[in-house]
């Protein structure tokens, strides 16, 4: 494998990816919601590290312990030679455990991010401190049609999707998605963590954290739709709001009028009246063995499993079989 960076965005990219539309189509539609994925611009990739550093946000600091326990373990379900593939791979913070649990020539590491700068930046720092490491960013939506880079002859390809990102996805989000990675992993499997079912009032400290970085986050769909689009809206005009909403089991973020407001988007007027919101994410949350029906009818083939010690979260190995 050759080493070093070799920077790789499709030409559909920008086509896919059409901010001004989905807003234009999230305000239509009763009620009012948009992808997540639109948090991610290079600010909102910032203010997701700093939520990651909370005292109330445990799913990171959650994952990183189990990382740090069993990365051998985990990286041992890999094979000797892997094209190991991180789906929306941010700062590249967590890889670099499974990295060092894994022979630096016997793989070639290809993560896969929507914010193109961030990314790069990410893979800049990857670089230095893993000399030799063979690197192909990829800018891409993994939700949307893509081409990975050609697995390397004697490689397995290897998913990589930590940090709970599933639980953003529908079911019938999620089951998209998992049927494309076990297409595309084929051969291979699929590390993926997973949040956990608990307590509500630990949910909601998550994601309410007193210093309000959530809030920023969640504020930043807006901020963006300012600065990127020329959308005009009352700067006071909306707050953050999450909650757990048990009958679908996930944590929901919406943005609320704080008052009867206009949004203008181009040429478009889009009302909000008091209290109206825009949801902008869900997270749902699961059982082990839930998640594994899910995986196994899109599938792949359940493996082992890695949980800490209060159950709170769950780190999943998934066989892709070849088809």
């Amino acid at each position: 494998m050759k080493p070093g960076i070799e920077w790789r965005q499709p030409r559909a990219a920008a086509e896919n990816e059409s901010f001004a539309a989905d807003l234009h189509a999230a305000l239509a539609r009763v009620p009012k919601a948009i992808s997540p994925k639109y948090f991610y611009d290079e600010a909102g990739s910032r203010l997701f590290e700093q939520i990651c550093d909370l005292p109330e946000y445990y799913p990171t600091r959650t994952e990183l312990s189990l990382l740090h326990s069993h990365a051998a373990d985990m990286a041992a379900q890999f094979g000797p030679q892997v094209q190991l593939v991180e789906y929306g791979a941010g700062a590249l913070r967590k890889v670099r455990l499974l990295l060092d649990a894994m022979p630096r020539d016997s793989v070639e590491f290809v993560p896969m991010d929507i914010s193109g700068p961030h990314l790069l930046a990410a893979c800049d720092a990857l670089a230095g401190d893993y000399p030799g490491l063979a690197i192909q960013p990829l800018v891409a939506d993994f939700t949307r049609p893509h081409t990975l880079p050609p697995c390397p002859d004697g490689s397995r390809r290897v998913g990589f999707f930590p940090g709970s990102s599933i639980g953003n996805f529908t079911p019938a989000e999620a089951d998209a998605f998992l049927r494309l990675a076990a297409a595309e992993l084929a051969g291979g499997g699929l590390l993926i963590g997973i949040d956990l079912e608990k307590e509500h009032s630990v949910l909601h400290a998550a994601y309410n954290d007193a210093a309000g970085v959530t809030a920023a986050f969640n504020l930043n769909v807006l901020e963006r739709a300012r600065n990127e689009l020329g959308a005009e809206f009352p700067s006071d005009g909306f707050e953050h709001l999450a909650f757990y909403n048990p009958a679908y089991r996930r944590i929901e973020m919406h943005l609320r009028a704080t008052q009867a407001l206009e949004l203008q988007l181009g040429s478009e007027v889009y009302a909000f009246h008091e209290g109206e919101t825009l949801h902008t994410e869900h997270s749902h949350k699961y059982t082990v063995t839930g998640f594994q029906a899910l995986a196994q009818r899109a599938g792949f083939k359940p493996g082992k499993v890695w949980t800490d010690a209060n159950g709170w979260f769950a780190v999943l190995w998934l066989e892709a079989s070849n088809g």
